[in-house]
């Protein structure tokens, strides 16, 4: 299940995403979007985990948990309407 997770902080890792994440279950997949020029974080990235139940737990706990200094957001990605984002 693809997941959203913005209002990164610019300091915040793959790595550091992944970890957190971990927790819940078993991650495929992470990745901070960039802009193109100079390879900044843009604040959001995707995460990609194997088990839909573990995904659901990650969004449920981690949705406004602080993370480097910034309550993120926890979404799941719509699968059905591309670019959407769904509240679980």
């Amino acid at each position: 299940m693809k997941i959203y997770v913005g209002n990164l902080s610019p300091e915040t890792m793959e790595d550091d995403l992944r970890k957190t994440f971990e927790i819940f279950g078993e991650v495929d997949q992470v990745n901070i979007a960039t802009d193109k020029t100079g390879g900044q974080s843009r604040r959001f990235g995707f995460i990609e985990m194997r088990s839909k139940f573990h995904a659901h737990a990650a969004i449920s706990e981690l949705n406004g948990l602080e993370l480097d200094g910034r309550r993120i957001t926890v979404h799941r990605v719509n699968p059905q309407s591309t670019g959407q984002l769904s509240h679980f």
